[in-house]
């Protein structure tokens, strides 16, 4: 439990599986929890099973109050925002006039909007100007979390010394965050992997097996450095726990929701079936991280024939094929 007297109260907006994960990890941390979700019905069926639906058979305590009054947000002391980071503005307008002055805003949401090409952060900063922002990123499950299994993640500021304190003030002996200046780097590596868990899934599913899972993964790390590199971040940083070690978890496993979108286009599924009524937020990512990329002159072709397969423009197996044959060049 940590030892950090400050942020005493934590808000934790949006009880999905993820949401109620971060709720349980400030819980076990020592902090008192506040979890609003703006579907009633969400906060009554937590209230009435101790249980989100989203995240089932992991109990909540009473200690996590779940609510849908905006009013009760301004008692806390920092709040993480814990959705979809295509639904992250609307949430941040929704909840900006309870924000207490000043309490810092977390996001842990992994992508990039596809209507501005804005990161969380910069969506957040433009919801609330005096907020200090920040980014928890990093190699995590909701349903570990939730277990209370080993997880270890990055919490970001621009201000290294309130990413310190939050770090601190969140962590707990299974839930563990490092702290780092780099919230740019950060992002990137959250919202670039989600674009190759889906290339990834899509090898598997075609049946290619895991060398070619390798080689796709090795390359597709390296467009991700290119891109952050173009942006600011920190080497080290993409080389850290958002960064490869993001990739290496959703890259491996069906668990990933992008990797089991991945794999059910690369087993013959349209874009719209694959996604099975579930989110994968690289789909909404890769013609953003594209298009930026083209922006900038850098080369992500892996992105490019994510974007490509998901707008319909080519199938799956073309992609593969157009990327295997293109020609090889040093780093």
């Amino acid at each position: 439990m940590s030892q950090n007297p400050g942020f005493a109260t934590v808000g934790v907006v949006g009880a999905g599986s993820y949401g109620a994960a971060l709720a349980l990890a400030a819980h076990r941390a020592g902090r008192e929890v506040l979890l609003w979700a703006r579907d009633t019905a969400t906060v009554g069926a937590i209230r009435a099973t101790r249980q989100a639906p989203r995240l089932p058979g992991i109990d909540l305590p009473e200690a996590i109050r779940a609510t849908s009054t905006l009013g009760d947000l301004a008692s806390c002391d920092a709040l993480v925002v814990a959705v979809p980071t295509q639904n992250l503005r609307a949430a941040c307008t929704a909840i900006a006039a309870a924000l207490p002055t000043g309490a810092p805003v977390i996001s842990a949401a992994k992508g990039i909007e596809q209507a501005s090409g804005l990161f969380p952060t910069e969506i957040i900063a433009g919801s609330w100007p005096q907020a200090p922002t920040a980014i928890l990123s990093g190699p995590s499950f909701a349903a570990d979390i939730g277990h209370g299994l080993p997880t270890a993640v990055t919490l970001a500021a621009a201000d290294p010394a309130l990413a310190r304190s939050l770090a601190e003030a969140l962590s707990s002996p299974a839930f563990r965050i490092y702290h780092s200046g780099d919230p740019r780097g950060v992002e990137i590596g959250g919202a670039a992997k989600n674009v190759l868990a889906i290339a990834a899934g899509i090898v598997i599913g075609l049946g290619f097996g895991e060398s070619a899972r390798a080689a796709l993964v090795a390359r597709g790390f390296a467009e991700l450095r290119r891109f952050g590199e173009a942006h600011g971040a920190d080497p080290e940083t993409l080389m850290g726990l958002s960064g490869l070690g993001d990739v290496v978890l959703s890259c491996a496993s069906p668990q990933s929701r992008n990797f089991a979108y991945g794999l059910a286009l690369g087993q013959g599924r349209s874009p719209a079936e694959a996604a099975g009524g579930k989110l994968a937020e690289g789909a909404f990512t890769a013609p953003v991280l594209a298009e930026m990329a083209r922006r900038e002159g850098k080369e992500m072709p892996i992105a490019e024939a994510v974007a490509a397969v998901i707008a319909g423009r080519i199938g799956v197996r073309e992609a593969v094929a157009a990327l295997l044959a293109r020609p090889l060049r040093a780093e």
